[in-house]
């Protein structure tokens, strides 16, 4: 999907991209919503509101990210989200952070310093759009993780299409354009992979814990560093490829951790 993003921004301001990929993305998945007539609940919409409103931000940013920095760059601050998720768990909800995930924290974000080297590297617009991004997206898994465990996995996939189709819309108006006939295979590409992407990964949340599924980003690092350099010409330093290192190791450590802790709860329990 990161590399369609980037081909359809050679067309389009990255927020009309974000549109069509919810709007074709919601049509790759009626035939799922109308054939599981109770799947979509009216009376969950206000729960699902919270994710939506953060995935929508997340969206948006991620899109712009993508479209106007570099891929390993954009990927690897967005791996950060797992550690905002956890500091603002402790913030908000008041979890206790023993010394294990500080360290780990702290070698994430270190990690990040790496990659973004301020008074070094320029704090570009693609840049911050991705960092707000990973602040989003903290939350978003926060509370894809919550939903899963109540809601079935499809209904929460449905639910951020349908309620961040509107919003997309309404920004998309500001920067509109009729796309190019090019464009369009891109965009339907774009829909599809989203779909397909937040389907298995609901599912993979409600079937496996976080530890089981996060190490599987190792991949995704790979191909998207590799597509940056070999489709876009971008090259990496050492730095930035260490740096993302660092931030995808201690977001695993922390997801391993997490799911040590509530087993040992269990057996205690």
């Amino acid at each position: 999907m990161w590399v369609m993003i980037r081909y359809a921004a050679q067309h389009l301001h990255s927020f009309e991209i974000v549109f069509f990929r919810n709007f074709f993305g919601l049509i790759f998945l009626l035939p799922m919503i109308i054939g599981n007539p109770g799947l979509i609940r009216r009376d969950r919409a206000r729960v699902h509101l919270g994710r939506a409103t953060s995935g929508f931000i997340a969206t948006m940013g991620t899109f712009y990210a993508v479209a106007n920095a570099p891929l390993a760059d954009a990927l690897a601050i967005n791996y950060t989200a797992p550690l905002f998720g956890t500091l603002g768990a402790a913030i908000v909800l008041g979890e206790r952070l023993r010394v294990r995930r500080l360290v780990a924290l702290a070698v994430g974000f270190a990690g990040m310093l790496l990659v973004l080297r301020p008074g070094q590297v320029p704090m570009t617009a693609g840049i911050l759009a991705a960092i707000i991004s990973a602040v989003s997206t903290g939350y978003s898994i926060v509370a894809m993780r919550s939903l899963v465990g109540v809601d079935d996995p499809r209904a929460v996939a449905a639910w951020t299409f349908i309620l961040i189709l509107l919003p997309s819309l309404i920004a998309a108006l500001f920067v509109w354009r009729l796309p190019p006939q090019p464009a369009w295979g891109w965009l339907v590409g774009i829909g599809a992979a989203a779909a397909v992407g937040q389907l298995t990964l609901t599912r993979a949340f409600s079937l496996s814990e976080a530890s089981a599924v996060l190490p599987f980003d190792f991949v995704r690092f790979g191909l998207v560093t590799a597509a940056g350099v070999l489709l876009f010409g971008e090259r990496y330093d050492g730095l930035t490829l260490a740096g993302g290192a660092l931030i995808l190791g201690s977001t695993i450590y922390l997801a391993v951790r997490e799911a040590q802790l509530k087993r040992q709860a269990r057996q205690q329990g």
